[in-house]
């Protein structure tokens, strides 16, 4: 069974960088991929950025070019970098995988999310 535990988040200015962490009981390569989804109070959770055991990545495009999503096997950790942070990127933030990474429907485990806030 895959647990997965979000670390990382926190409260920085607009512009600023933050890492999110993501640590998996096992890593989550035996899915198809994993990702990071986000939801603000009021809204629905959105995919952010997804990974594939190909190693290709797929990011939602107002994230494009700020956001890189990666993996330590070694450490069965998954990571989010994030620069040039917006107001409009504050969010809970969700560790996630399945069998499609870009959407809720294709996601079989959730992390219990890490607060980003960004003023």
């Amino acid at each position: 069974h895959v647990q997965l535990v979000e670390s990382g988040g926190g409260t920085v200015q607009a512009g600023g960088s933050l890492r999110l962490s993501c640590a998996v009981s096992e890593f989550a390569y035996s899915k198809a991929c994993m990702g990071w989804f986000r939801q603000a109070p009021g809204k629905e959770r959105e995919g952010v950025a997804a990974i594939y055991r190909n190693g290709a990545t797929v990011y939602e495009d107002s994230v494009k070019g700020r956001f890189t999503i990666s993996t330590n096997n070694a450490k069965n950790t998954l990571y989010l970098q994030m620069n040039s942070l917006k107001p409009e990127d504050s969010a809970m933030y969700y560790c996630a995988t399945g069998w499609g990474c870009t959407e809720r429907a294709g996601i079989d485990y959730w992390g219990q999310g890490t607060q980003v806030t960004v003023s």
